[in-house]
């Protein structure tokens, strides 16, 4: 009777610690991330079985299998039926489906490649050790098939998912708690990421100025960190997402998330960590402390090795490839306006050391001289790096080739020569780098590119702080894998040809 006492007076106790919301309907993110998975299952179903009749089809295999050692003849029809079978669940076990991985990011991606690999491999270890044979051609091709298959599928779902978000459909509306700065920041950045399906709807500050805005943003403030749980009400939330935890003690975080309806409500926090790249970040509890283990950038060993060696043969085969435009293009140069076809710049590299970087001259050749008559007339760039939408410095050809990027194709013998890279940060001039903050010159820490974040995000549209800040991504969490995703986009933005002047 006593413990029945005490457990009914620590029930009062948290009763009246954590207020009681009545239970709503389902929220919308909700519905959408159910309808979203199941039109996922029913694409990744079509796609694995049709995938795998075709290679069944297509593929010279036996009609039959069967163990050598013991076991009945099985039509190889039903075995690759199970294998589908096999990849479908492994992409359920995988989270391949679920709210917070679609629509942005590589897990995706990832996943369907981890479920692929282990279904297939697993099957052909499985039939190695009971001595199946004939199933060599069909798991190898039906294995590339397949994962080809997916990340096409899964690929083109996401286009029309990041559509649609971009339109506010099927997206988290995420309610802001924060001091003014943070949450001005944070609506900045997830605004301008809307594939992340994280639309802001509202805030809530220490002041809690109900109607007011957050300066700088369209962001009301819909109350104070005092009744969020009512101002997520009222603006119709489903997520909280902490921009700074300066205003909440770790049992206001806590006391929040007891309140918040398990399956309706989501609860982020946003460490005071920016630009970090994922694969950099490591989290792990420990005493119940949410510890988020965040490691060093390194710039040597066997991962810059691959990087150097990825650039030499891909520079290589792209120069061999493109041999009959480099040579039309230095014809058209030479032959359009007076000077020489290539035009060499000295240009700031790694570790601060100077190169001769080499570019198809698209420029008269006094362009250099006149630079100081039109600094006052920049349109474009930004406080460091000067641009003319319409410079008059330009020839005629110059115009097509910096419109689609093609001056820059010479830096690919940059490449081999070992000054520059692929993918990296953008090449400064000396006058640049005098103006740089100290924090800017971390950039020199790996060579700069052909292509970069800067040169596929708006290249000369951007503002300074903003291409700083893209530089200093690549620098602190470049990959290989990265680099490859930079390089595809790299081809979109020239064909766009936005921000090329």
């Amino acid at each position: 009777m006593a413990a029945t006492t005490v457990i009914d007076n620590e029930r009062i106790r948290l009763d009246r610690a954590v207020p009681q919301v009545a239970a709503p309907a389902p929220a919308r993110s909700a519905r959408w991330a159910r309808r979203y998975a199941r039109t996922l299952v029913i694409s990744d179903n079509a796609v694995v079985f049709a995938l795998v009749a075709a290679v069944v089809v297509g593929v010279p295999h036996p009609e039959l299998v069967e163990a050598q050692s013991f076991g009945p003849e099985v039509p190889i029809s039903a075995v690759v039926v199970v294998l589908g079978a096999v990849v479908l669940a492994l992409l359920s076990l995988t989270g391949s489906r679920t709210s917070r991985v679609v629509g942005v990011g590589s897990q995706e991606y990832r996943a369907i490649v981890q479920s692929t690999f282990l279904a297939f491999t697993s099957a052909a270890l499985l039939a190695y050790i009971l001595d199946v044979d004939g199933l060599e051609f069909v798991l190898g091709i039906g294995l590339i098939a397949v994962t080809v298959g997916l990340v096409t599928s899964r690929w083109l779902w996401r286009r029309w998912l990041v559509a649609k978000r971009r339109q506010g459909a099927m997206s988290n509306r995420v309610l802001l708690v924060g001091s003014e700065e943070s949450v001005a920041v944070t609506a900045r950045d997830l605004k301008r990421t809307p594939a992340a399906g994280l639309h802001v709807v509202g805030a809530c500050t220490p002041s809690g100025r109900v109607a007011d805005y957050i300066p700088g943003t369209d962001i009301a403030v819909s109350g104070s960190v005092d009744n969020l749980i009512q101002a997520l009400q009222r603006v119709d939330a489903d997520t909280v997402l902490i921009s700074s935890s300066n205003e909440l003690s770790p049992s206001m975080v806590r006391s929040l998330s007891w309140q918040l309806e398990p399956g309706r409500h989501h609860l982020i926090v946003a460490p005071s960590l920016t630009d970090i790249g994922g694969p950099r970040l490591h989290t792990r509890p420990v005493a119940g402390l949410p510890l988020v283990h965040v490691e060093t950038p390194r710039y040597t060993g066997g991962k810059l090795h691959a990087k150097r060696t990825f650039d030499l043969v891909a520079a290589g085969i792209l120069i061999l490839l493109l041999a009959p435009v480099l040579i039309g293009v230095a014809i058209a140069v030479r032959t359009s306006s007076p000077g020489a076809v290539f035009f060499r710049q000295e240009r700031i590299g790694l570790g601060g050391e100077r190169f001769h970087m080499l570019k198809f001259r698209s420029m008269y050749v006094d362009a250099e001289d006149r630079l100081t008559e039109l600094a006052a007339q920049a349109n474009r760039g930004n406080d460091i790096m000067f641009k003319m939408r319409d410079d008059p410095r330009v020839t005629g050809v110059g115009k097509v080739l910096r419109r689609f990027s093609i001056d820059e194709l010479p830096q690919l013998f940059n490449v081999l020569l070992g000054d520059m890279s692929l993918v990296g940060p953008r090449p400064p001039l000396e006058r640049e780098v005098e103006q740089y903050a100290d924090a800017v010159h971390r950039r020199f820490l790996v060579k700069p590119g052909i292509t970069g974040l800067w040169q596929v995000s708006g290249r000369s549209d951007l503002d300074w702080d903003e291409t700083v800040r893209l530089d200093l991504f690549y620098v602190e969490n470049w990959t290989l894998t990265g680099d490859l995703t930079i390089l595809l986009k790299t081809v979109k933005a020239v064909l766009k040809s936005e921000g090329a002047y």
